[in-house]
């Protein structure tokens, strides 16, 4: 609740992002929705690293005399070279370029 605050965006923007991050995360389990599912979660991190960068939140989350030390942003950053490790294998292991996967995933274009 204290970054949704600090970002003049509670209720609702907490409640909206936790509605996105639960259905990509459900998304991710299928896997007809796995790969656009993943493009997603990478959208998703990249929002939460620049929040983390560009925002009052900073790297560092402190509230009440208390601090994260950098957890959130460390998992944030933990999460998108994950992703983006899984999804250039996966394009490896499809013969694909990222740039095809992406043309044939999200703008259903075939190459």
């Amino acid at each position: 609740m204290h970054i949704f605050s600090t970002l003049n965006a509670e209720p609702w923007g907490r409640r909206i992002l936790g509605i996105l991050e639960l259905v990509v995360g459900l998304a991710l389990l299928f896997p007809k929705t796995q790969i656009l599912a993943s493009f997603a979660a990478l959208g998703l991190m990249m929002g939460a690293i620049g929040t983390h960068l560009f925002t009052p939140v900073g790297i560092i989350v402190k509230w009440d005399g208390n601090s994260d030390n950098g957890q959130l942003f460390a998992m944030a950053l933990i999460s998108l070279v994950s992703i983006l490790i899984y999804l250039i294998l996966y394009s490896k292991k499809q013969n694909l370029t990222v740039y095809q996967l992406i043309s044939k995933e999200i703008l259903k274009r075939s190459e």
